[in-house]
């Protein structure tokens, strides 16, 4: 039986917090304790699913490129206003 030890050379990106309160700091490791993670793995989680998060400015610039840009309310209103004028 042989072992292979694998080394890790992806460098990966630090973050430090400074000033950080200490009821946020024990906040934030009871949170991590509950699900059995280090502080560590739980910040990463959340980080990450923080950076993941759709705001609504890209939700916005998303429908604006698929329908070929913004229409002011007036002409909204108008706009159905008059369709269900031909309807």
């Amino acid at each position: 039986m042989t072992t292979t030890i694998r080394k890790h050379n992806v460098s990966m990106k630090n973050v430090l917090v400074r000033d950080l309160p200490d009821d946020i700091h024990a906040a934030l490791q009871r949170k991590a304790e509950q699900r059995h993670q280090s502080l560590q793995q739980y910040l990463t989680v959340e980080l990450r699913r923080l950076a993941e998060r759709r705001q609504l400015d890209d939700v916005l610039a998303d429908l604006e490129q698929r329908h070929g840009g913004r229409v002011g309310l007036t002409d909204a209103v108008a706009g159905l206003a008059s369709e269900r004028e031909r309807r």
